[in-house]
């Protein structure tokens, strides 16, 4: 029989190195503006939601994602669907989306100022195309030829006078030149500006959407443009605690109810916690070497890891339960291995179908949900290793520690003796 228990310190180095790694970078996050450890997204830094239709097609979000990067942006890009249409979802760090002051002279003020014009000179262009505009500012025209002479007729006269008079239904409006002024805006290279009027011209979210449009055509629809506080993202770092620590505790008392032995709640969860630091110390490396970020679905992935770690160790613990009660009086240790060897084959197969599974979402799957798969893929590996190498042998040398300790006691006790003897 396989002695996987008895090899369990090699377990034990290789555990206690990886989390004190994975420690030393997480603890690294605290550095201000050091750029190690975990990289955070705008769900929890803050920062801007940009959600634009391009009218030429939707471009791939890698290539949306160098556009960012040329522009000096670090940001999310993902697609969207709404109305039958794709969207190109972009975060990036908080961008101002108040209008910006525009300098005096400068061709932006100019542009500002050819789109909306002054109310006095609107009301003053509207006054003098009330004049009539074929007839002389001051007419010379003798009153007496507006009255009937005896070749004319009253009708005639009166016929002749209306055609004089400007025509009252033509409104100020109609003008071709007023009508031009308003509707159409000329952009910097002198063509007709198409876009959508939310789309920023200014500082660096106008230089993004220049960027963006100048790679994939012209924006013609902006469906979301907001901001992400940093109270929010306080509040959901809160909250992803909060959420982490219950479900811990949670389990813990479950199992430990379950098998009616505390000792199998606490290693339960011990193996949990090594599952936990091992997931997020790989992602601080990550963000470390290639920036990495942790965006929302870290959270769903860590609860799934958890879930599925106990899952693992349950397996585990329910069949040394059962070999306790076939093998009465037998030492431990053994019944633990034998245990170890009944369930190994089945938690390896298990957790290999899964990382085919996960390895094929990672190497096929869309960018959007590779931080997602790549959490989940490690804390399925962490999962099955924690369950055969962290939870049972700890489980079984508190045992032992413990049947130690009583028997020290029982020996040192002088009623001990005097009833031995």
């Amino acid at each position: 029989m396989i002695d996987i228990i008895g090899k369990r310190r090699y377990g034990y180095i290789l555990s206690a190195t990886m989390t004190v790694i994975g420690l030393i970078f997480i603890l690294a996050t605290l550095i201000p503006n050091g750029n190690v450890g975990l990289q955070f997204s705008i769900a929890y830094t803050g920062g801007t939601v940009w959600e634009v239709h391009f009218e030429d097609g939707t471009p791939d979000p890698s290539e949306a994602r160098a556009v960012l990067e040329e522009v000096g942006l670090n940001g999310e890009v993902a697609i969207t669907e709404a109305n039958d249409q794709e969207f190109v979802l972009i975060r990036t760090e908080a961008l101002s989306l108040q209008e910006p002051e525009l300098a005096e002279g400068s061709a932006a003020a100019a542009l500002a100022a050819e789109a909306s014009p002054d109310p006095e000179a609107t009301d003053a262009a509207a006054a003098e195309s009330a004049e009539p505009t074929g007839a002389p500012a001051e007419s010379e025209a003798p009153v007496e030829s507006l009255e009937p002479t005896e070749s004319e007729s009253p009708e005639t006269t009166e016929a002749a006078a209306q055609s004089a008079a400007p025509d009252a239904s033509a409104a100020p409006e109609e003008s071709p030149g007023a009508e031009a002024e308003v509707a159409v805006v000329p952009t910097d290279d002198g063509e007709d500006g198409g876009t959508s009027g939310a789309v920023p011209t200014e500082g660096k979210f106008g230089e993004l959407a220049a960027a963006l449009q100048a790679e994939f055509g012209p924006i013609d629809e902006v469906r979301q443009e907001n901001s992400v506080g940093p109270v929010v993202s306080q509040e959901l770092i809160y909250q992803t605690l909060l959420l982490v620590l219950m479900a811990a505790v949670a389990i813990m008392l479950w199992v430990a109810y379950r098998f009616r032995d505390f000792r199998m709640g606490v290693t339960a969860l011990a193996a949990l916690l090594h599952d936990v630091i091992i997931v997020v110390g790989f992602f601080a490396i990550l963000g470390t070497v290639i920036g990495l970020q942790i965006d929302g679905l870290f959270v769903t992935a860590m609860l799934t890891v958890i879930g599925y770690s106990v899952h693992d160790t349950i397996v585990v613990f329910d069949r040394i339960r059962e070999n306790r009660q076939r093998f009465l009086g037998e030492p431990l240790e053994p019944i633990v291995n034998h245990s170890l060897v009944q369930t190994i084959g089945r938690s390896l197969t298990t957790s290999l179908t899964l990382v085919l599974t996960l390895l094929a979402l990672l190497l096929f799957g869309g960018e959007a949900i590779r931080p997602f798969t790549l959490a989940l893929l490690i804390g399925v590996v962490a999962g099955t290793y924690s369950s055969i190498f962290v939870a049972t042998p700890l489980f079984l040398d508190w045992h032992l520690w413990s049947d130690k300790r009583k028997a020290a006691k029982g020996s040192a006790d002088p009623k001990a003796e005097t009833i031995g003897a």
